[in-house]
């Protein structure tokens, strides 16, 4: 069973590497552009703020809008020289680093996105946000480490959202599910549609869960994988059908909503607040709050609910929990309807905290399946603390290697782990739920 697990576990981490790598090859030129968004510390949008983008043969410039936002599509990955004109900056506004007014950045694939902190009278807040809207810049080492640390914390819980439901599937089916960072995607775009038909974002978030957990939780499981068991179709190819299903479902999303980032009506931009040497945004700790909460939740479900109880049951073994009268399409059911719900979840929480954009899902996908492997095929908890293990290695690793390859951090810890414990921190002969 150990082999299987790592036979498994390898297998699915170089199709998503592989995915993982090939997929910016895909990309459009205007696909590639630095982006960032601008507010003073009582949480406003600074408006007028002339930015410019400069590299051998290149120079773009654009002004904040309405909203505080900017972006300036760039021909490719590549260094780039970032200038802010601090002369637009409203009165009484400075940049609180003097070093972020030219500095030269690195753009591989994607959106770029830029973290500028504003100051008036002492008081600071984050131009952007990266995960938790957070930036660590003149803290000194030990406020780094402790606002990475908070980061990692934060980034973990999102991780883990997507990363229960991953594995639950996996734990009742055994299908290495590669459409499910879709189902991130798919959650956030059916909140910004909600949202943008006049729907609070309060209100659309937990309908677009609910939503995205019947339509394609639910729906999908009946409509496509349950028919493919019934013809007893194999795990790899099940696998591969994953892959084409993914690959489908993003680049649909990419025909119908375009491939700009998007955000929420509401809370898009909001001011960050002190906690000694770590700033955070209100959202990030409310957000992270109900993440851990239905994370619990889904843990309570599953140990003591009767329904919990048959999922652990046909996790351990399908053929002798259906022996003694379990229906196992029933569990099966009920759990692709949860890891779709928790997916859409994560999807929301990152388009909060974030930006709301086609790729979203797939960029995730790599860190969630680093986070399985790490704690343990199949087991609920292996996923939680898999995922706050590499949510607060990929921070820390940007202590020594560039922002933009912090991803392949967790890879080389997935790595390390199976290697030397090859069914991961919590994994155990048995696939448990």
């Amino acid at each position: 069973m150990r082999r299987r697990f790592a036979t498994v576990s390898m297998l699915a981490c170089l199709l998503a590497a592989l995915g993982f790598l090939a997929a910016p090859m895909a990309m459009a030129a205007d696909d590639v552009a630095i982006v960032g968004t601008l507010v003073s510390p009582d949480g406003k949008p600074v408006v007028g703020v002339a930015i410019t983008v400069e590299a051998e043969g290149f120079s773009q410039a654009a002004t904040t809008g309405a909203d505080g936002k900017f972006s300036i599509p760039v021909p490719k990955g590549g260094t780039y020289q970032v200038t802010v004109d601090e002369t637009t900056l409203p009165a009484g506004v400075t940049l609180a680093n003097p070093d972020d007014a030219s500095r030269s950045i690195l753009v591989l694939n994607g959106q770029k996105r830029l973290l500028f902190k504003l100051s008036v009278g002492g008081e600071s807040t984050n131009g952007s946000s990266d995960g938790a809207g957070t930036d660590t810049s003149d803290n000194g080492l030990v406020g780094q480490v402790s606002q990475l640390l908070v980061d990692g914390v934060l980034f973990g819980i999102l991780i883990a959202l997507g990363a229960v439901g991953l594995n639950l599937i996996f734990g009742t089916t055994g299908l290495t599910n590669f459409s499910h960072g879709e189902l991130l995607t798919l959650g956030a775009f059916t909140a910004i549609v909600l949202n943008e038909l006049g729907i609070n974002i309060l209100i659309a978030a937990p309908l677009a869960v609910v939503i995205s957990a019947l339509l394609f939780g639910w729906g999908q499981n009946k409509l496509l994988w349950k028919p493919l068991r019934r013809r007893r179709t194999g795990l790899i190819a099940s696998m591969v059908v994953t892959i084409g299903l993914a690959i489908t479902l993003r680049y649909t999303i990419l025909l119908l909503f375009g491939g700009s980032p998007r955000s929420y009506q509401q809370f898009a931009g909001q001011a960050g607040f002190e906690i000694g040497p770590v700033s955070v945004t209100p959202k990030s700790l409310i957000l992270a709050a109900i993440a851990s909460v239905a994370i619990a939740a889904t843990v309570l479900w599953l140990q003591r609910s009767r329904i919990g109880k048959a999922t652990r049951a046909v996790s351990d073994n399908p053929a002798l929990a259906s022996a003694t009268g379990i229906d196992v399409e029933r569990v099966i059911s009920v759990v692709w309807t949860l890891g779709a719900g928790l997916a859409a979840f994560a999807g929301i929480y990152l388009g909060l905290t974030q930006d709301v954009s086609w790729n979203m899902g797939q960029r995730l996908l790599l860190v969630m399946f680093a986070a399985v492997t790490l704690g343990g095929l199949g087991t609920i908890y292996g996923a939680i603390v898999g995922a706050l293990v590499v949510g607060m290695f990929i921070q820390l690793s940007t202590l020594i290697i560039p922002t933009e390859m912090k991803t392949v951090g967790a890879l080389f810890l997935m790595i390390v782990i199976l290697l030397v414990r090859p069914q991961g921190i919590l994994g155990r002969r048995e696939r448990v739920g």
